[in-house]
């Protein structure tokens, strides 16, 4: 038994507004599987691949108050490549954002709900894995959370420091889990986060017992009307258990 990251999901005032938007950064296709939900992945993708991972966005009316733990990285080509990327991303709505980054080479934006994100220079790691490079969670300890999500999910573990871990899908395809360092501290419900899926034949309510053995604990969210799991890992940060496919 195991899982696998198949999707990030955001919260957004207007899921339709910003689901315009990054299926425009993306170049993305849109759907909804219900009302004030958005659905985002590649044209001709089929869900679930790891070649990917989908986003999700989900309408809840509170407004966002504090810098994300959970944004995505876009990957560039050339430094004319970068700049001209950022140019598009103004023109659809994003702003350039500063979360004391200081002087980088990366940009730092926020798109029009005002989520970081990072369109970066360009870096020969991330030469084939498509626009996003990378699902990047700040954390206290990225040792611990490389432990955890090691055990929980099936993919390859690539690097460990005190300062960083990275994971990519044992496939080689598609984007990177970055864990890095960062003093902040968790203080609300993430507006962004990860949702993972077992496989067709993996029992839910085992991989979920599998899940908590190695760290995962319950949260606070209201369950009664939801059909999926949402549990927190050693850091407190949300994720969704999904059913498995």
């Amino acid at each position: 038994m195991t899982t696998r990251l198949v999707q990030i999901n955001m919260t957004a005032q207007d899921d339709s507004a910003l689901g315009r938007f990054w299926a425009q950064a993306l170049g993305w296709g849109t759907h909804s599987e219900g009302p004030s939900v958005t659905n985002l992945e590649p044209l001709g993708f089929a869900y679930p691949d790891p070649v990917a991972v989908c986003i999700d966005i989900v309408a809840r009316p509170e407004a966002k108050t504090v810098k994300n733990r959970v944004h995505v990285d876009l990957a560039t080509t050339s430094t004319a490549h970068q700049a001209a990327l950022v140019a598009r991303l103004k023109d659809l709505g994003a702003t350039l954002a500063d979360v004391g980054q200081g002087d980088v080479p990366w940009t730092v934006m926020a798109d029009p709900e005002g989520n970081e994100f990072c369109v970066l220079e360009p870096r020969p790691v991330y030469e084939d894995t498509g626009l996003i490079a990378a699902v990047v969670v700040d954390c206290a300890d990225p040792r611990e959370m490389a432990r955890f999500w090691d055990g929980a999910m099936d993919w390859t573990l690539h690097q460990v420091t005190d300062d960083r871990a990275t994971m990519r899908s044992s496939k080689g395809v598609g984007p990177y889990l970055e864990f890095i360092r960062s003093p902040d501290t968790k203080s609300v419900w993430n507006r962004v986060h990860l949702d993972v899926c077992p496989y067709p034949d993996d029992d839910l309510k085992a991989e979920e017992a599998r899940l908590r053995a190695l760290g995962a604990t319950d949260t606070d969210i209201d369950r009664s009307a939801i059909s999926w799991t949402v549990l927190a890992d050693p850091e407190g940060n949300e994720f969704c258990l999904l059913s498995p496919r």
